[in-house]
């Protein structure tokens, strides 16, 4: 059993990786909420995936229960540490139990399974996700991708200001210059979208918010140069994909969470994640952005770092070979 978020369900895959390739003749049943589901649609060995939406009196669990009690388990793992696992039987069994909060999520993941070095994140894509990235994107020049959308308000950064970054590092002495500037988000995010984009110069814009699958955005974002984005499943589905990814952080942790991989990085609020929601005004349910203090500078710097870092400290050419 997995999370059912998108981000944590991501960080589980490193796990799924490692028990594939320990057992090629594995079958493995997958149990989640229905948004994380489709991220299993093309993995290897995955004979059924269970999604579980949530049902009052917390009926989803003994639905789950019901379909998985006639079978006897050689192993079960289970990441939420859930009541209904311990009621089925099983040859060995695996519980996630409290984080460590010293270390990334991924590396307690790791700790839990006794996999070591810990195992990083992997999506399996199937061919129709890779052709649909291809009609979708450019075969010319560089791609910036975005994902200026989060689960929650406070942790979005401005629209204004990822279209100021963006025009920065695509204009004419940016590292990206002249590139195609991608927009991903969910069918629910379109108004900070259409901030961004109509910002970005005209015909330089693809807009695929609402328009993606999970793993057609995963093929999509693998054929991007960087992706930027905030604390979101996005930006986890981003640094498993390969591409080189920029994390921006405020109201949540990024030694739990930073996204995972050679080629990544974080940047975060001048203010600390106790600042943001130690306050007395703190309000979980805010209606607001807690990212005011990460400034569009501190973000531009924190991207040429990384694309120096990964590329050189050159800006993009087209006789260059890149990561994608």
């Amino acid at each position: 059993m997995t999370y059912s978020r998108i981000g944590d369900a991501v960080l589980s895959t490193g796990i799924l990786g490692e028990l594939i390739r320990c057992n090629s003749t594995i079958k493995i049943t997958i149990a989640c909420g229905p948004s994380a589901a489709p991220l299993f649609a093309a993995t290897p060995n995955v004979v059924k995936v269970i999604s579980m939406p949530k049902r009052k009196a917390s009926l989803h669990w003994l639905s789950l229960w019901r379909e998985c009690v006639p079978t006897r388990w050689d192993v079960l793992v289970d990441l939420r540490n859930s009541l209904v696992t311990r009621l089925l039987s099983a040859k060995a069994y695996h519980f996630g139990g409290r984080p460590d909060p010293t270390k990334h999520r991924l590396e307690s993941l790791g700790t839990l399974m006794k996999m070591s070095p810990t195992p990083s994140p992997k999506l399996w894509l199937g061919e129709e996700h890779r052709n649909a990235a291809e009609e979708l994107l450019p075969s010319d020049g560089p791609i910036l991708a975005l994902g200026p959308m989060a689960n929650w308000i406070g942790k979005q950064w401005e629209g204004q200001r990822f279209a100021e970054l963006a025009n920065r590092l695509t204009g004419p002495s940016g590292r990206l210059q002249g590139a195609h500037v991608a927009i991903l988000g969910g069918q629910n995010d379109g108004e900070q979208s259409r901030v961004v984009s109509k910002l970005i110069p005209h015909g330089r814009c693809i807009d695929l918010v609402g328009k993606l699958e999970l793993l057609t955005a995963s093929a999509v974002l693998h054929r991007c140069h960087f992706f930027i984005g905030n604390d979101s499943g996005l930006m986890h589905i981003a640094a498993a994909s390969g591409v080189p990814t920029l994390g921006l952080f405020g109201p949540s942790r990024e030694k739990h969470y930073a996204p995972w991989g050679n080629h990544t990085a974080v940047v975060r609020t001048k203010l600390s994640y106790d600042e943001l929601v130690g306050g007395s005004d703190y309000n979980p349910v805010t209606t607001r952005s807690l990212m005011e203090s990460l400034s569009v500078d501190a973000a531009e710097d924190a991207a040429v770092k990384l694309w120096n870092r990964t590329y050189g400290v050159k800006p993009w050419a087209s006789n260059r070979v890149y990561l994608c």
